[in-house]
């Protein structure tokens, strides 16, 4: 899968499918993204290649106190994925910048209990009202996947 910015100067490649993809309806990533919800797609960040541009970091805030890092487009300024407490090991793409995003949906809704009230979700996608367990939630290629990127 490949994506980009909106200008087109930042364009990378996913090496594999992700990990895991969580959609989520915090008021931080509403905040954020001036949406409803984020989706984000779980990736190794060295299954993230680069084929053009150089995204700059942006360190922004985050409801954990330990903030994120946006990478954005230098010129148009999307976001085209972020990293959160797992530094640059976990790349979370923003589906919304892959060129074909209905090629993925989420597995899990989070942090429904501060959804937007006119978002319904499907009967089909588990939801859970803050965070979820991966141990249990991700299917076990994922989990090893995860394992790999921090030994024990």
């Amino acid at each position: 899968m490949e994506g980009g910015c909106a200008c087109g100067e930042v364009r990378y490649r996913l090496k594999s499918a992700p990990m895991w993809v969580n959609c989520c309806h915090c008021t931080w990533c509403q905040r954020e993204t001036g949406s409803a919800f984020a989706v984000n797609a779980l990736i190794e960040g060295d299954r993230v290649e680069l084929l053009a541009g150089e995204p700059e970091a942006v360190l922004t805030p985050s409801n954990s106190g330990r903030g994120q890092t946006i990478m954005r487009c230098p010129k148009c300024h999307v976001a085209v994925w972020s990293h959160y407490s797992a530094g640059t090991k976990i790349a979370f793409i923003r589906t919304g910048t892959l060129d074909q995003p209905h090629d993925i949906k989420p597995d899990i809704h989070i942090f429904t209990t501060t959804k937007r009230p006119w978002v319904i979700l499907p009967a089909d996608v588990p939801a859970v009202p803050e965070y979820f367990d991966a141990k249990v939630m991700w299917p076990a290629e994922s989990l090893a996947r995860r394992a790999a990127l921090f030994p024990q």
